[in-house]
């Protein structure tokens, strides 16, 4: 398969795109901003403090209080992260795969980041031993690891990390004297909340946590940036924000008025606003569960998603199809399922997977009908997979999977 755009596959701004909703703004929103549209000014630096209260109402409904003295608003996660590396310094540990927004942050600033395996049951979490392991080998090394970036509902697995291994992990991390940075991000889009036990980090070492939510996950359209970011209650957390602050400060990251103006309103959890999210969820787990039996029915690996609006995806178990279009890396796969499935695919090595591996993130959100009036109607449908725009996407899909199953079975040799 030959490539037919070599420049667009390296550079950090080829990288995947944030895996959105596929829906509309939520009109009530809409009139926020609109509301706010002529206030010239951005925010200060950290955030106003309209948007800082209605952050720690937002945390303490979560069981994560925090008063506005320990909360920093900036546009956008990355912009947070990017502070909060340069702030603690040293090197990054993250696990493998993440989101593929993290290693570009700190390879910015000029440091290391090392990829720690996940376990089986999970991704976004590292497993403790072989965190344990990357960290000694690390300093051997004469690196400094100062920072763990985790995700106990991640992208671009779409898993939740069970309450015992993150505890294992946490502990790890806090006895190797590692900062840790929780993304949260999709904390709020959990397919079965009645069925998933969801604990962040800052609950289990509140004195070592500092979390990070991109309000795109679940609150905002991801084209208005607003994340927040939780320090710790004590003087350690309160000289962490004053850095993060400073660095924030240099970088000229304001959030602005409108966009403030609606995140505060959103944080505030209106009714509107949870029943949007709520109906929004509910598709969206409906969509990736039909996804995950059609990719798994292929022959593929995939664990169930339990969060988000994505799933990821292994062909590895179709290699021998793939082959004979040409696909024998993650880039190859994903220019080749992005051309048939007519949707962003990108490929596992955009998560800091191994090249070789052919894996992929699907998302939810394109699969959804391609008018804005197709995407209301999967909204609202109270049998979304019945509609014909979502069917007709659904079938595409399969029919992509199944092919190169059925092309699999025929090249296998005879027994």
């Amino acid at each position: 398969m030959r490539r037919t755009d070599p420049q667009g596959h390296g550079p950090v701004r080829y990288g995947p795109p944030f895996p959105g909703d596929g829906l509309g703004v939520l009109p009530e929103l809409a009139a926020v901003l609109a509301a706010a549209a002529a206030r010239p000014d951005a925010q200060p630096v950290g955030g106003g403090p309209a948007l800082l209260d209605a952050a720690g109402g937002y945390w303490a409904r979560r069981g994560l209080p925090a008063g506005p003295d320990r909360v920093v608003a900036a546009p956008g996660a990355p912009a947070l992260l990017l502070a909060l590396t340069a702030a603690i310094g040293g090197d990054v540990l993250v696990p493998r795969p993440c989101a593929a927004w993290w290693a570009p942050q700190v390879r910015a600033l000029g440091r290391s980041v090392f990829h720690v395996p996940t376990p089986a049951e999970c991704g976004g979490v590292p497993d403790p031993y072989a965190f344990l392991e990357t960290v000694r080998r690390v300093r051997d090394e004469g690196g400094d690891p100062r920072l763990l970036v985790l995700s106990v509902a991640d992208d671009p697995t779409a898993t939740v990390a069970p309450p015992e291994l993150l505890h294992e992990t946490v502990e790890a991390a806090a006895g190797e004297g590692l900062h840790l940075v929780s993304d949260e991000t999709w904390r709020d889009t959990l397919h079965r909340p009645q069925d998933t036990v969801l604990l962040s980090p800052a609950e289990m070492l509140p004195d070592r946590v500092t979390v990070v939510t991109d309000l795109s996950g679940a609150l905002l359209p991801a084209g208005w940036p607003a994340a927040l970011a939780r320090f710790p209650a004590d003087g350690s957390g309160d000289a962490l924000r004053a850095r993060v602050l400073d660095v924030l400060t240099a970088l000229g990251a304001r959030i602005a008025e409108p966009v403030a103006a609606a995140a505060a309103h959103a944080l505030g959890e209106p009714e509107p606003v949870t029943e949007r999210l709520t109906a929004a969820v509910r598709l969206h787990a409906c969509v990736a569960a039909a996804a995950h039996r059609a990719v798994t029915a292929a022959g593929c690996l995939s664990r169930p998603p339990k969060a988000g609006r994505h799933l990821y995806v292994d062909l590895g178990p179709l290699r021998t199809a793939l082959g004979a279009h040409g696909v024998g890396d993650a880039q190859e796969l994903e220019d080749f399922l992005t051309a048939r499935l007519g949707m962003p695919v990108p490929g596992g090595h955009r998560f800091g997977d191994d090249l070789a591996a052919l894996r992929v993130r699907l998302g939810t959100g394109a699969l959804l009908g391609d008018t804005p009036e197709e995407r209301a109607r999967s909204l609202t449908s109270p049998e979304p997979l019945e509609l014909p725009h979502v069917r007709r996407a659904l079938t595409l899909m399969g029919s992509i999977f199944d092919d190169l199953r059925d092309d699999a079975q025929r090249r296998e040799s005879p027994r």
